[in-house]
């Protein structure tokens, strides 16, 4: 049964669509508030050449939230090659078209996602052609999203800050007011200082948070990221949220604790990848934690189960202490 709980979800990368086609099941009453920091890729190309904002991301959530002819899904993510158009995605490029003949980024977004038939609501979260930069322990910096998660130190110089250029871009109109109104509002899952928290440095998008009455989840990512959260527990995930908006941003924190194959840890660790380890009694002093088997493998690849991620979700929403009571 589809309810009119009012959802925003808000990140970036392929953590957060794949949350999207689970939520949608539940809900036809999504925002999705996406991240335009991304500079790599056919996105950094396009942003390049055509002095658009990112429309990778953008164009994943499209995709998860569209009711179309799976054909033309396919199409949306379907990515050449060979020849000029080598790495760029389709979607990207219609994007790209509809961005050119628009007067702002989010009025292309909304053009795309009436032509793909989505249900809810996409936006960027600005249309200031925004950067990001790292400020590490050791005083150095990182400049550009793509550059983030390629250094590698074996967790030692961690990110101190992420800073966003400009300072405190404005928001793209109907975000505020999106966050203000929902329901449940979801923080990841997704890459943590490149996905998650660009969107909390936009003006006004933390206060809005702190202002809404709705239960506000953040969903811990299953495998720590090379270069952005080597050796990060689950609640140093959450510390990085909170220095970058506010303590207690979170009502709850799911996390999964299924086991994974060993095989796969190690497949993972020769990427400076490991399972993020659940230190609970850190989390229960300002949240409440619910932990569950929500592990998806595919292709040799760590995922979010999206249909679990998105029952438990919904379930919360409705009584925060659901779980506490099973």
């Amino acid at each position: 049964m589809i309810s009119d709980t009012r959802v925003v979800a808000i990140g970036g990368g392929t953590g957060l669509s794949t949350m999207l086609k689970g939520l949608k099941l539940h809900t036809h009453n999504i925002t999705a508030v996406v991240t335009v920091a991304d500079d790599g890729g056919s996105s950094g190309m396009l942003r390049s050449d055509l002095g658009m904002l990112a429309p990778g991301d953008i164009r994943n959530c499209v995709s998860a939230l569209a009711e179309v002819d799976p054909v033309m899904g396919e199409l949306l993510n379907f990515r050449f090659r060979d020849g000029h158009l080598k790495g760029h995605s389709l979607g990207n490029l219609f994007l790209a078209a509809l961005n050119e003949t628009s007067s702002s980024f989010d009025e292309a977004v909304k053009k795309f996602s009436r032509l793909a038939g989505v249900v809810g609501t996409v936006y960027p979260v600005t249309n200031d052609a925004v950067t990001i930069s790292a400020l590490m322990e050791d005083g150095s910096v990182i400049n550009g999203e793509s550059n983030i998660g390629v250094h590698h130190d074996g967790g030692v110089n961690r990110i101190e800050r992420l800073m966003i250029n400009p300072d405190k871009p404005r928001p793209v109109e109907g975000v505020i007011r999106a966050i203000e109104k929902a329901d449940i509002i979801v923080l990841g899952p997704g890459s943590l200082y490149t996905s998650i928290i660009p969107n909390l440095l936009v003006d006004g998008v933390a206060d809005a948070i702190k202002r809404s009455k709705a239960v506000k989840i953040y969903v811990c990512n299953i495998m720590s990221q090379a270069g952005e959260t080597e050796n990060y527990t689950a609640n140093d995930h959450l510390s990085a949220i909170e220095r970058h908006s506010y303590e207690g941003i979170a009502d709850i924190v799911i996390a999964n604790n299924a086991v994974i194959p060993e095989g796969l840890k190690e497949r993972y660790a020769a990427e400076h990848a490991y399972e993020v380890e659940i230190d609970a009694g850190r989390i229960l002093k300002r949240s409440k934690l619910v932990q569950g088997n929500l592990l998806l493998i595919r292709n040799d690849r760590i995922r979010h189960n999206f249909s679990r991620l998105a029952r438990t979700i919904m379930r919360l929403g409705s009584d925060i202490n659901y779980f506490e009571n099973k």
